[in-house]
């Protein structure tokens, strides 16, 4: 076990004197990224019409296959109320002089 500690005690003098290096002017933060990136709002919206375009077409698409099916047929139009009417009596036919002439 001697030996695992003289390993341990080297690394630990190492790391210490690594860690004596380091000032804070090394510990600056990082540069933000550059380039065109895809904000928050960007995603939002572009999801946000993604969802009302397929909104809209499950409620097209379910208007239209609910109006045509045979268990719902459309209801027939009111009837409409009219006034009695008396029908035409049948006429006799008068006889149309001819138009060949009669007799010497």
């Amino acid at each position: 076990m001697s030996t695992r500690a003289a390993i341990e005690e080297r690394l630990r003098a190492a790391l210490e004197a690594r860690g004596q290096l380091i000032s804070a002017h090394d510990l600056s933060p990082a540069r933000p990224p550059t380039g065109s990136t895809w904000g928050t709002r960007r995603i939002r919206r572009v999801l946000s019409i993604a969802v009302a375009a397929t909104a809209a077409a499950a409620a097209a698409a379910v208007l239209l296959l609910s109006s045509h099916t045979p268990d719902h047929p459309r209801p027939a139009p009111p009837a409409r109320h009219s006034s009695p009417t008396l029908a035409p009596s049948p006429t006799v036919p008068h006889p149309v002089p001819s138009a060949v002439p009669s007799g010497p």
